[in-house]
């Protein structure tokens, strides 16, 4: 009897389930019998041995349900790989979970710092197989993650919605989208939904650029101005600082997120009315669109395909359009960042959308 280990690791999206359910159906398809195990919680059911015996009708009606059916955590690569104070090895607690199981491979659905624990584990001699999950779109090795699109859906329509009512009171918007190191999800939404400005990390931005823009646009004829803005959207100046020496600032600063910093210097540099929306946690939220549940559905059956295959140590990625294999010590570790310089950033700028920079 064949027997595979399900775990999703870090913050949930929409297409978990359903990538979940097609490699749960193609291994099914593949194997007459086999043995699903539930991982609960992420990492730290692995590490404490928290699981459940499912089979195929466990994931049946889950392809346009959001979140994960087996639940998350969060589990930093660094505290996973410290000692606890009682001298508790984590890894070691995975390592030996897996084996106390008889798992003939494990699956993980996860993003950044769930593949460098992914790694980490096949390096221990674990067969594992990665599915690329993130609503940031920032995993190496993949032109896009499953849960982007979808995330991208929620956070142009919050986009959409305050076209009206920046309109409607002649003011200034600032619309917060997820995205602490990379600006993806917050350059499509912006495209999308026609924001005016689009603020991402991976491109500072210049405050009186901002204000400039909105001064013309004042004097154009339009009434509103909305800027889309990654919530790790730095200022020129911040980037000039270290990680270490912007944390520190970010301490002593008395706003609740970039946003706020950015509303206050641009009523401060033009006099207009800026106010804040922060959609947050819903563009996680919800089921996951058509695209994605196509894309999950491919996904999870080349998952299936790499198990009947033995190709283990590696994450399921697309590129061009078509799956491919991506060793695992190539993903980890790695950051997908907006390129500055790339012609998708030309395009744009061509349009009139300003970055600030």
């Amino acid at each position: 009897m064949k027997k595979v280990g399900f775990l999703t690791s870090g913050g949930d999206c929409q297409s978990l389930n359903a990538t979940m359910r097609a490699t749960v159906k193609a291994l099914c398809d593949t194997y007459k019998e086999i043995q699903i195990i539930g991982i609960l919680d992420g990492y730290k059911g692995l590490i404490y041995g928290n699981y459940i015996t499912m089979c195929e009708k466990d994931f049946e009606g889950i392809l346009s349900l959001g979140g994960t059916i087996l639940g998350t955590s969060r589990q930093p690569f660094k505290q996973i790989q410290r000692l606890e104070e009682n001298g508790f090895d984590k890894i070691e607690a995975m390592v030996r979970t897996y084996n106390e199981l008889a798992l003939d491979c494990l699956i993980i659905l996860g993003g950044n710092g769930s593949h460098k624990t992914a790694n980490l584990l096949s390096t221990k001699g674990l067969n594992i197989i990665t599915l690329p999950k993130t609503i940031d779109n920032d995993i190496w090795g993949t032109d896009v993650t499953f849960g982007f699109y979808s995330a991208v859906d929620v956070a142009t329509y919050a986009i959409d919605c305050i076209h009206t009512t920046a309109s409607s009171h002649s003011r200034v918007f600032v619309v917060e989208v997820m995205g602490h190191k990379v600006g993806w999800l917050t350059l499509h939404a912006g495209v999308a939904a026609g924001a005016d400005a689009i603020i991402i990390p991976e491109i500072p931005y210049d405050i009186h650029k901002i204000a400039d823009l909105i001064k013309r646009q004042k004097e154009a004829g339009k009434n509103y101005t909305i800027l889309a803005v990654a919530e790790g959207a730095k200022s020129v100046e911040d980037s000039q600082l270290t990680k270490k020496e912007y944390k520190e600032k970010l301490k002593g600063l008395p706003y609740p997120s970039i946003s706020y910093k950015i509303g206050e210097e641009i009523e401060a540099l033009t006099g207009e009315e800026v106010r804040i929306t922060i959609p947050g946690h819903m563009q996680r939220g919800g089921g996951p669109n058509a695209y994605d549940r196509i894309l999950s559905s491919r996904m999870g059956s080349a998952a299936a395909a790499f198990v009947k295959e033995g190709m283990f140590g590696y994450m399921v990625g697309i590129r061009n359009h078509e799956l491919v294999p991506v060793p695992l010590y190539e993903v980890a570790g790695k950051l997908k960042q907006v390129d500055p310089d790339s012609a998708f950033i030309k395009e744009i700028k061509d349009l009139g959308i300003v970055f600030g920079d």
